[in-house]
């Protein structure tokens, strides 16, 4: 598995994050392989939240792996904290308070990235600044960043934190590409050309964030998976071209169309499907061409001006 930097710091992360958000979709024994086989292929940072099945899939996850020093030594975790029933709180307590619950739960002593999970209309950067310097102190937490901020947003805590934002996790797929196509459609009069991010993109390629794209195959809001969808005819047929080219799957491609671009950015899978997770992780192995890329591009609806 092919690895960049996280962000500004030295940390080693492969390209392909495995999000454990439907893990307790799995029996015990299915977890157990899913977990295997991700760090068969070299898939070792594991991505959690909170919330994630009110912390079960923290729980599982632990189990799964069967942690202890040694396996926590050689393995990468990542969650987030935030979002509360009905709110966001990035205060003090809470953040603190969810720390301790996620360590319990993956049964750890430290993460190595904790994320603010969307933003708080509420937040205050001084507590949020508190709560790092704490974390960071006493071991827990050793990297942090941010999901779903824009760049004012993460300038806002910047300005109080000093721990640097190694992260920003964003939503992001070949149908979902709004902070590439109006980054293409710069000046012009269509849809296209409105920026809903603050120019997200190009800030954290600016200030060496690394970007985390969630749902690499979903189109919309969860409304479903692109990959032989009747609703993208023209895109499954150039996918499936360029598959069968590298004699690889088609969510083999729809990964590797995210790893092309140069933010160098770490995708985070969703499946629980032990195949398609093969398939992401193959992802890191191929290299699409600039003509490549720009066909897939716009065989899903995205316009060149």
């Amino acid at each position: 598995m092919r690895t960049i930097k996280l962000g500004t710091s030295s940390l080693e992360v492969p390209v392909i994050a495995v999000g454990c958000m439907r893990i307790k979709s799995l029996s015990g024994s299915e977890a157990e392989r899913f977990v295997q086989t991700a760090l068969e292929q070299g898939a070792n940072f594991f991505d959690h939240a909170d919330i994630y099945g009110g912390g079960t899939c923290e729980e599982i996850f632990a189990d799964a792996i069967h942690m202890n020093d040694d396996i926590r030594e050689n393995i990468i975790l990542q969650s987030k904290c935030g979002i509360r029933k009905g709110m966001f709180d990035f205060s003090k307590e809470h953040i603190l308070e969810s720390v301790d619950g996620i360590l319990k739960r993956l049964k750890t002593d430290y993460l190595d990235i904790l994320l603010l999970h969307r933003p708080d209309a509420l937040v205050e950067p001084e507590e949020v600044a508190e709560a790092f310097d704490l974390l960071e102190s006493s071991g827990k937490v050793r990297h942090f960043g941010v999901s779903n901020q824009n760049p004012m947003q993460i300038q806002l805590l910047k300005k109080f934190v000093k721990q640097p934002i190694v992260a920003n996790q964003l939503q992001l797929s070949i149908t979902n590409a709004t902070m590439i196509t109006n980054g293409v459609n710069v000046n012009m009069e269509n849809d296209s050309a409105v920026s809903r991010d603050g120019s997200v993109l190009d800030y954290c390629r600016l200030n060496d964030i690394t970007i985390q794209p969630w749902s690499p195959f979903q189109y919309g809001f969860f409304k479903g998976v692109f990959l032989g969808s009747d609703e993208f005819p023209e895109l499954n047929k150039k996918i499936d071209e360029i598959a069968a080219k590298y004699e690889v799957s088609n969510t083999t491609i729809a990964m590797a169309w995210l790893l092309r671009h140069p933010a160098r950015m770490q995708p985070v899978t969703g499946t629980m499907s032990l195949e398609r997770l093969i398939d992401c992780c193959k992802a890191s192995d191929v290299h699409l061409t600039r003509q490549e890329w720009y066909e897939i591009y716009r065989a899903a609806g995205n316009i060149l001006p």
